[in-house]
């Protein structure tokens, strides 16, 4: 079945592979803010707002911050989620810019990938819902753990039926396949935190995260 005309020819467009990723991500990375909603009354009396009086209501400013307060685990799971999408955007883009070209199997391995992007807006929101909950930080781990694995799955294949550019050396190959074992091991040990506490592992994963995205000059960081 594989070695039909038609499946010989399907998806070998890196570049529309590409563009259909980067809509997925901008799309995922839109919906992440959705969940940010404050429900805060700020009407002024009439008069006020007539002649452009400004009264500081006391009352009015503890109920803006107390909704900002009560928001803030979700602020800090948008924050770890654009995190999320923006290292393996990343990650995703290096791969397809060493690959030569795609094929049938190539394309849907990616599209498995896009599957778990577009997944990511849901397991965040049950997260930010449910902080507390070892069973929500799970989920939201599995997430991150399919996103990985199929990244993993993807340069393994391409790299075995000979889908690189030439150009690109074998260490290539071993770099960036240690780089997906460390990252999926550093957010494993931090979603094992969640026995302890869930803001432990929150904590844990947005640190390990902003190693990813500064890549800080500290040699130890710079090896994983």
């Amino acid at each position: 079945m594989n070695n039909t005309p038609y499946n010989r020819i399907a998806g070998q467009s890196v570049e529309r592979l590409t563009a259909l990723s980067d809509g997925i991500f901008a799309v995922a990375m839109t919906l992440l803010v959705l969940d940010l909603r404050v429900s805060v009354s700020t009407e002024q009396p009439a008069l006020n707002a007539l002649f452009h009086i400004a009264v500081w209501d006391d009352t009015l400013e503890r109920t803006v911050l107390g909704a900002l307060g009560a928001l803030s685990p979700k602020l800090l799971t948008y924050l770890m989620s654009f995190l999320t999408l923006g290292i393996f955007w990343v990650g995703q883009q290096t791969q397809l810019n060493h690959f030569a070209r795609s094929d049938r199997n190539l394309t849907w391995i990616h599209l498995t990938y896009l599957l778990a992007v577009s997944l990511i807006p849901f397991s965040t929101a049950l997260l930010s819902s449910n902080i507390g909950s070892r069973v929500a930080l799970v989920v939201y781990w599995l997430n991150i753990l399919m996103l990985g694995v199929v990244l993993l799955v993807s340069l393994r294949y391409a790299w075995r039926v000979g889908l690189i550019k030439d150009e690109i050396p074998t260490e290539m190959f071993s770099t960036n396949q240690r780089r997906i074992f460390v990252a999926q091991a550093l957010y494993a040990f931090g979603a094992a935190l969640c026995v302890i506490n869930t803001y432990w592992s929150i904590a844990f994963i947005v640190l390990a995260q902003l190693n990813y995205a500064t890549a800080p000059r500290i040699p130890f960081l710079n090896r994983l």
